[in-house]
């Protein structure tokens, strides 16, 4: 495999310490061996894959999943849980511009539809993901970030001035916000397991610690060399997103750009603790900076944070931007500051260079489809483009607005197009000032 980060981001030590490994014990999976044939064969675990399998496997359809390395391990089992609108990072005027009035209401409208999917996936399968938050509430960090909030809010949510946070349990340095009520928070990791056990019940294969080397085609379609096994299939779902790797499919190679994000957890807080702060909410938020903040109040009272800003991958990069995570966390929250941080890890999102989500088919192979570039929100956009590529592969109507099905352009500088990040985060920065 050919990745563009180090060894170091692939491995278990920006993983470490995930809180969300102690809320739901692993599935046990096998790991592939010999021979199989199947339908569909899916290159990757997470929320897209997942959920691609399930929704094929409810055709009847039979379905391998193929997971590099052990079930949740990458972004979709170690994310914010953040279920919410996102995928691109297009404001709606941009896409406007880009692709017609039309098409961007079209993509607004399938943010709703990814989170509405969501939760219609809990109720249908009993899945319990500790869900709470209605809608998400953004925080103005600066007085003109609150003026760009009163701008663009829309009728659909509500508009909060300084005056009104307290009462609302938004206890901090903000200068008003907004609250639009689609979303909810949950539990990515119980969430993920619960699609794993129903796409299992259905048919599905899944199979873990199985990396995928090299995917050939054939006449009747693909032959995957496995770590320890062959899988033939008619189709191919390459759903592997931060985690991919240019050379699996080769067409790859420069369409995707994975970036960090850095996420902690602090003991349960104390009712002292909450009044303290004046935080009493469970609302899930996040703040106007461009190199933004998210944070939430879990159901067992431990207060979850998370931030961008992470570029380079080795033990000493970890541990500066997990002191920085922190730091951070102290300076938003400066009645906490004695709290103890209990649990913390990295993860790698997914950028496109026009900053949208694709789905579609791969060019040049016929039968293989791709799914990836949810900008750091893949819990919602993940599972829909997940069914998407499912109705790609059942030759269904997907319904999907162009933005997402536009063929990702290449990044600049090939392998060496992390060197675009550093220049782009310091204007981000500036820009949050």
């Amino acid at each position: 495999m050919k990745r563009l980060f180090p060894d170091y981001t692939y491995g278990p030590g920006p993983r470490t310490n995930c809180w969300w490994d102690e809320t739901i014990a692993s599935p046990d999976w096998p790991v592939l061996s010999g021979e199989r044939k199947v339908d569909v064969a899916i290159v990757g675990g997470g929320f897209t894959g997942l959920s691609a399998a399930l929704h094929l496997a409810s055709a009847g359809v039979s379905v391998a999943v193929l997971e590099a390395r052990t079930p949740g391990w990458g972004a979709s089992g170690r994310n914010g849980g953040f279920c919410c609108l996102g995928g691109s990072k297009l404001s709606h005027s941009a896409m406007a511009r880009q692709f017609g009035e039309a098409a961007a209401r079209s993509y607004d409208q399938a943010e709703i539809d990814a989170v509405h999917l969501v939760a219609d996936l809990l109720k249908t399968h009993a899945i319990d993901a500790d869900v709470h938050s209605r809608g998400e509430t953004q925080l103005a960090h600066t007085p003109r970030a609150m003026e760009k909030l009163r701008k663009w809010a829309d009728e659909g949510g509500t508009l909060h001035t300084p005056d009104d946070l307290p009462g609302l349990g938004f206890g901090g340095r903000f200068y008003g916000g907004y609250t639009n009520p689609v979303g909810f928070a949950l539990n990515p990791r119980k969430y993920l397991f619960g699609l794993a056990r129903k796409a299992q019940t259905l048919g599905a294969k899944l199979f873990h610690s199985s990396t995928v080397r090299t995917i050939r085609k054939t006449q009747s379609g693909f032959d995957f060399e496995a770590a320890s096994g062959r899988i033939s299939a008619e189709n191919v779902l390459i759903c592997t997103n931060g985690y991919s790797s240019e050379d699996v499919p080769p067409w790859l190679a420069g369409r995707y750009m994975p970036v960090q994000s850095t996420v902690l957890v602090t003991r349960p807080l104390s009712d002292a603790d909450l009044q303290a702060q004046g935080w009493t909410s469970d609302q899930m938020s996040y703040d106007t900076r461009h190199l933004l903040h998210y944070f939430r109040l879990m159901p067992d009272r431990r207060f979850l944070f998370g931030m961008r800003g992470g570029l380079r991958a080795s033990p000493q990069a970890e541990a500066s931007i997990r002191r920085k995570a922190v730091n951070d966390f102290r300076q938003m929250f400066p009645q906490w500051a004695s709290v103890d941080v209990t649990h913390m890890w990295s993860g790698m999102v997914c950028l496109s260079r026009g900053l949208t989500p694709f789905v579609g088919p791969v060019t040049d192979q016929p039968g293989m489809f791709a799914g990836f570039a949810y900008h750091g929100n893949g819990v919602a956009m993940g599972t829909y483009c997940g069914r998407a590529l499912a109705r790609m592969v059942l030759q269904q109507e997907t319904g999907l607005p162009e933005p997402i099905t536009r063929v990702p352009a290449r990044f600049p500088l090939g392998r060496w197009r992390r060197a675009l990040m550093p220049p782009a985060y310091a204007m981000m920065g500036l820009l949050d000032l």
